[in-house]
């Protein structure tokens, strides 16, 4: 025979709200299976004389909730070869166990699920008149909102709260883009005859007395200017309003915001070198808004969209972290930095070292790219042994650039090689061109201030003195380590 499973949805409660289609079939099913005897259907079953077997002892067996409704789905679908089966659940519509029957379903079996009162119809028409009746409403069970991004701009009815533990998850989940005092709808057991909602602040979702399996959660919308906190897909929304209403964001083009990518960057990295995690965050946040804006600009103009953008790295980070999501092996972050090197030539049709050169990014700083072709070209051996092997080649290019001076004629060439040549020795060195300029410039300064503030204290001034004199100043700083203690 062929298996055939038929889903009833069993309600909030009282047996008076089951469909005379589902109340006929519990009656006359041979083989009934409740997903949890604890509901006040069971007892009338009983009542009834109707026999059935449920899923109880199962919930203490399975931490994964995957994991149960798969096992549940697994032996219904067993008994299922027996002969026709009826799953009786609380709500069809929300149900885990539902969802895992259909995806396991043979290619010979059929899942039929039985309309019902659902557990939202019997929430939102008892919920308090200070609540508007919502026109569409996102309903996930418990096990699901625990885990699940919230979406605060769309009412939440939250189904199967049936422990304490599980309703301190949601808490703790929902708590950190609602805060603490958010006001929620709680909906005791339907056990109860009368289930009147209780208005409570979220903090207070697992210090209720009881809990099972038809306890909900109504979670109402929460305007953006209220929010505590915030998450991608607002960030998406304000983008989208300022495009719309914002005289100057609405006139931005790619073009014009290429600076203040550039600047936000940088600030960031200014963040991570000063260790303040405040202030980086605050910065990467200036750096994912220019993210936002650049997505919005060209979804306008139907170029990409954020899911693009969001869909290009993801694929990219699969395809190059083989080692995890394929069948590459790597053991050490050196076989992970190879094998990223050579999936990104197959991935860009790089086919000569010339060609891994010239696809260097001519949009990084002029010193990073330096590096990074140096590191490149140093691929196929094209490299000295270490620092100390090239920095003779730092004193000739020196040497080139004072011929040039000497005899009049433009330095700018033998002074780029000279440069290039220095990033070498850095690179070699192991350290950062880039950011040993910036520490050089830094450094310069914080000499200059402290030469200046001797300057003053000897109550003379810069424009006043020649450059001999000045650099006895500076070299009075350099030996005290760059700020006199007098001075700092």
């Amino acid at each position: 025979m062929k298996p055939a499973i038929t889903v009833v949805s069993l309600g909030p409660g009282d047996s008076k709200l089951l469909t005379l289609q589902s109340a006929d079939l519990l009656r006359k099913s041979r083989c009934l299976v409740l997903r949890t005897s604890q509901h006040r259907v069971a007892a009338w079953l009983q009542e009834e004389g109707i026999a059935f077997e449920d899923f109880d002892a199962l919930y203490g067996a399975y931490e994964d909730f995957d994991a149960l409704h798969a096992e549940m789905a697994r032996r219904l679908w067993e008994m299922a070869t027996e002969q026709p089966v009826t799953f009786a659940v609380i709500d069809a519509q929300s149900d885990g166990a539902v969802r895992a029957l259909r995806a396991t379903c043979p290619a010979e079996g059929k899942v039929s699920i039985l309309p019902g009162v659902t557990m939202a119809d019997s929430c939102l028409a008892i919920l308090p008149d200070k609540f508007e009746q919502p026109g569409k409403v996102r309903i996930l069970p418990a096990m699901d909102a625990a885990v699940a991004a919230p979406d605060p701009a769309m009412p939440l009815l939250i189904t199967e709260l049936f422990d304490r533990v599980l309703a301190s998850d949601v808490k703790l989940h929902l708590s950190d883009l609602y805060g603490d005092e958010a006001e929620v709808v709680f909906f005791p057991s339907s056990a109860k005859i009368s289930r009147k909602p209780i208005v409570l602040p979220l903090m207070e979702l697992d210090r209720q007395r009881t809990y099972d399996h038809t306890v909900c959660l109504f979670v109402p919308a929460m305007p953006l200017s209220q929010r505590p906190r915030y998450c991608f897909a607002d960030l998406l929304e304000v983008m989208r309003l300022l495009r719309q209403r914002c005289p100057w964001d609405s006139e931005q083009t790619h073009e014009s915001l290429r600076k203040y990518l550039i600047e936000e960057a940088y600030e960031a990295v200014g963040a991570i070198d000063e260790g303040d995690m405040d202030h980086l965050a605050d910065e990467l946040g200036d750096v994912l808004l220019q993210i936002a804006f650049h997505a919005d600009i060209a979804q306008a103009v139907g170029e990409f969209s954020i899911s693009d953008v969001t869909t290009a790295i993801v694929r990219k980070l699969i395809y190059r972290h083989a080692h995890i999501f394929g069948d590459i092996r790597c053991d050490t972050a050196e076989d992970v930095a190879q094998s990223w090197e050579q999936l990104k030539k197959a991935e860009k049709g790089l086919t000569t070292q010339a060609s891994v050169l010239a696809d260097v990014s001519q949009g990084l700083p002029a010193l990073m790219r330096a590096a990074k072709v140096q590191k490149k070209a140093s691929q196929v051996g094209f490299d000295w042994d270490d620092a100390l092997g090239a920095l003779p080649k730092v004193h000739e290019e020196a040497e080139e650039v004072r011929a040039e001076l000497e005899t009049g004629r433009d330095p700018g060439e033998e002074l780029g090689d000279l440069l290039f040549s220095c990033v070498n020795v850095a690179r070699l060195a192991g350290l950062e061109p880039e950011l040993l300029l910036k520490s050089a410039t830094e450094k310069f300064i914080r000499r200059f201030t402290a030469m200046e503030n001797l300057i003053i204290c000897d109550e003379k001034s810069l424009e006043g003195l020649t450059l001999a004199e000045m650099d006895v100043y500076w070299n009075r700083v350099k030996q005290c380590g760059d700020m006199p203690s007098d001075l700092a």
